[in-house]
């Protein structure tokens, strides 16, 4: 049994019998973990109202199988309150999270990358910045990150550069330079600069592109109420 108290994030919550919810968390120094939880009795309320998005929490749990039983849970710190598309950012790096994050293999690093990104949220204008930020990072964890320094050949990649990215080899270059990337933009990616706003908008290019093959055909949620919002 582990009495270890862990900080940790709800990504997804869903009901599981009359008094349980089964719930999908990211754990600091542990990654993301399937858990089920009590909420009946005279403490339900209270419970429920602890379960949110976006709140820090302190997790005990035990367990030896994938699925995990939470014994005591409580608030850590200051939810972090986001509004308008700040929301629906949150939303998406939550879905984002829970759908591409492996359950019960170890990820340590993870909710640091998340918490981080998660702050920036409420304090910054260019959240798609943030979210490609996220994005890349994310994938570098999950070994899907890409080399940004080199093309297709092994050879470094100068500002004045013009490729394509095919996912068997890498950046194919070409002389055609008005599609595809230029090698400056590719830079400031990997320095995750994305205050250029072709920069922005090729990053998000990428990411959906190299996000695809592990999201499935399965449409995010988080993205269709955005758009439904608009």
């Amino acid at each position: 049994m582990d009495s270890e108290f862990y900080t940790a994030y709800l990504l997804h919550r869903r009901p599981f019998s009359d008094s349980q919810v089964m719930l999908d968390m990211l754990v600091a120094g542990v990654g993301q973990l399937r858990m089920l939880a009590r909420v009946s009795g005279r403490q339900a309320t209270k419970h429920k109202a602890h379960l949110q998005p976006f709140q820090s929490l302190l997790v005990q749990y035990n367990g030896k199988s994938d699925l995990k039983y939470i014994n005591r849970f409580e608030p850590h710190g200051r939810q972090t309150m986001l509004q308008g598309t700040e929301l629906y950012c949150g939303f998406y790096m939550n879905e984002l999270t829970n759908r591409i994050v492996p359950i019960n293999e170890p990820m340590e690093s993870v909710y640091h990358l998340y918490k981080q990104h998660l702050d920036e949220l409420s304090c910054t204008k260019n959240l798609q910045a943030v979210l490609r930020s996220y994005e890349f990072q994310l994938l570098e964890m999950l070994g899907y990150g890409v080399d940004f320094s080199v093309d297709a050949e092994g050879d470094e990649l100068n500002d004045a550069a013009n490729s394509q990215y095919c996912a068997e080899y890498g950046f194919l270059l070409h002389d055609d330079p008005h599609s595809g990337f230029s090698g400056k933009q590719l830079n400031a990616i990997a320095a995750h600069d994305f205050s250029a706003p072709d920069v922005l908008y090729m990053a998000k290019q990428l990411s959906r592109y190299l996000l695809k093959p592990l999201l499935g055909n399965k449409p995010l949620k988080s993205r269709e109420l955005f758009t439904a919002s608009q």
